[in-house]
């Protein structure tokens, strides 16, 4: 899952032309922050998730799907 949200926030934030250090400027953090988040190393909390959306502008969603029953 931290792949995969780093995955997301790379490709959003090269979309918008920001290089790491801007959007650490945008979320008031340090660059080696969004490179370990990029690189799929730690997971943010929810508040830094809603900075991160902010900064990118983009929506933050969050979705619960139940597992299916076997038949």
């Amino acid at each position: 899952m931290a792949h995969d949200l780093g995955q997301l926030v790379y490709d959003r934030r090269t979309a918008l032309g920001l290089s790491q250090a801007e959007l650490a400027e945008r979320c008031g953090m340090k660059q080696p922050q969004i490179s370990r988040i990029e690189g799929g190393g730690t997971m943010p909390t929810i508040p830094l998730l809603r900075r991160l959306a902010r900064a990118l502008d983009a929506d933050l969603t969050i979705e619960l799907t139940p597992h299916h029953a076997a038949a």
